[in-house]
């Protein structure tokens, strides 16, 4: 079994959620029609009855936010966190007016999103003269279609999200991506395929919320590899195979988890 440095994860500020990220998150739309499995935002509006299982990918502009002015803020400004922007009426709107509204007031945005081409390519097209404010985080989290069918079912593919980072890249933007959660066992060939393409970072982690009950015969082998991606010996692998590449970060969500295991073992 890899050994993990625990001085060195123990030195590190473990932070959560977006604060990773960013200093401010904004969202302008409640509920999101990629409907990932995983998605914490769907399980925080299903605890609170803001929506259901069935009603979350049917989205609803959030009006206030939309008409809200944003002032400059310190710091980094994550857009959008709970869902994502898309390529139809209203909700294309909606973001890019959002987006507007924080550019023109000098913020500095983290623009993060499964990528649907057609938009990166608009965001590129109306903002370019913002591109030393704007961050783009492409998640891409699978090289593999039919994982992303079954985890992020309206999601767009791999090959859609890869043209975007590249759009982006020759475009001159600053560029990174998220690979949380992991879905392949082994994220190395996804890593090697996007990283000529990124010029600040790419991050590794998890899946936090992983369904226990109600699943289908037909989904058993899908929750039971990605409970294998997750055992705490395969954490230690990756981490050890790619922690100190200058541009490959790991998620808290990792660390914590190598922090706690090394705790137990000491």
């Amino acid at each position: 079994m890899v050994k993990v440095n625990l001085l060195a994860i123990d030195s590190r500020k473990i932070t959560s959620g977006t604060k990773e990220w960013a200093d401010h998150n904004v969202n302008c739309i409640l509920g999101c029609y990629n409907n990932c499995r995983y998605c914490y935002a769907k399980m925080m509006a299903k605890r609170f009855g803001r929506s259901t299982e069935e009603t979350w990918k049917n989205m609803k502009v959030r009006k206030e936010a939309v008409e809200k002015t944003y002032k400059k803020m310190q710091g980094i400004v994550m857009f959008p966190s709970t869902h994502d922007i898309f390529d139809f009426s209203p909700f294309k709107e909606a973001c890019f007016t959002v987006i507007n509204k924080l550019l023109e007031n000098g913020n500095n945005v983290l623009i993060t999103t499964k990528p649907r081409l057609s938009v990166v390519q608009e965001i590129i097209l109306k903002f370019g003269k913002y591109s030393d404010r704007i961050q783009f985080r492409f998640t891409i989290t699978s090289i593999d279609d039919n994982l992303l069918d079954f985890w992020e079912p309206n999601a767009p593919s791999f090959q859609e999200r890869f043209n975007a980072l590249k759009f982006a890249w020759k475009g001159g933007f600053k560029t990174s991506v998220s690979i949380e959660p992991f879905l392949d066992y082994n994220p190395a060939k996804l890593i090697q395929s996007v990283l000529p393409f990124v010029t600040d970072s790419i991050w590794i982690g998890k899946m936090n919320y992983i369904r226990q009950r109600q699943i289908k015969a037909r989904e058993e082998m899908f929750y039971k590899a990605i409970r294998k991606n997750y055992d705490i010996a395969h954490l230690q692998q990756l981490y050890y195979k790619f922690n100190g590449h200058p541009k490959i970060k790991f998620k808290d969500s990792i660390m914590l988890r190598l922090l706690k295991y090394s705790h137990l073992n000491l």
